[in-house]
């Protein structure tokens, strides 16, 4: 067995072992491995041991990944996941099966816009910054439901859910308190009638807390692949 393999065997178990802790379903949570920054083949290992959707954070690289992995395009669902600029929307619209970082109207009208007529509307989340952090793309939790309303009615998309990027902290109970935040938004646009099914949070260093707070997918990176090399001059800081 491969050592990515194992790795997201322990992953899966982590997850499972989350979901027994909190009372739910182990089958209520999906594992997305994020394989930004890693090549191709580490994808295609991880398909082979059963993974099926994968995260990746630069749209060109994402976009070259998914060309590369052509074989298995239709075994392998494709989550846009990082920040996105508007003069980079064609290209994800295209390529992606989701998108999770909506943060403004105006990027979610491109993507609707520009989403090929030939596939199925592209599911997308809209990401909340949830601790406040200008550093941190997302909309204010004040200015969700407005947001969330509004790209439910754009033509193309399907509107899934909610992601979030808490800030660091220490020890679960400190790490369940952004995630138990984004939870009451998700319950209070569920009530105010939004069809939402998604709740994208929890990484590798949080996934505890954020399936403890009701994380219907965990973004998991590192804990399957290994550290990342930033160093390459390929990558984009979008």
């Amino acid at each position: 067995m491969s050592a990515i393999a194992q790795q997201l065997d322990a992953v899966r178990g982590r997850i499972a072992a989350a979901a027994r802790q909190a009372g739910r379903a182990e089958t209520d949570v999906r594992l997305l491995a994020v394989s930004k920054t890693f090549p191709a083949e580490d994808v295609r290992i991880a398909h082979a041991a059963g993974q099926r959707a994968f995260g990746e954070n630069y749209v060109q690289e994402g976009v070259d990944k998914i060309a590369a992995l052509d074989d298995l395009r239709a075994a392998i669902e494709w989550h846009f996941i990082g920040p996105l600029q508007s003069n980079k929307t064609r290209p994800v619209a295209a390529a992606f099966d989701w998108v999770h970082s909506i943060d403004r109207l105006r990027i979610a009208s491109r993507l609707a816009e520009q989403r090929p007529d030939h596939l199925p509307p592209l599911n997308v989340c809209v990401q909340v910054n949830v601790s406040g952090e200008a550093s941190k793309s997302g909309v204010a939790p004040a200015e969700t439901l407005e947001l969330l309303r509004a790209v439910d009615a754009l033509p193309r998309l399907k509107l899934r859910g909610l992601m979030a990027i808490p800030a660091s902290a220490d020890g679960v109970a400190a790490q369940r308190v952004p995630h138990r935040v984004l939870h009451a938004l998700f319950t209070a646009a569920r009530a105010a009638g939004l069809t939402l099914d998604t709740l994208s949070a929890g990484m590798s260093g949080d996934l505890e807390a954020a399936v403890a707070e009701g994380a219907t997918l965990v973004r998991i990176g590192t804990a399957i692949f290994g550290h990342r090399d930033y160093s390459s001059p390929s990558l984009e800081r979008t």
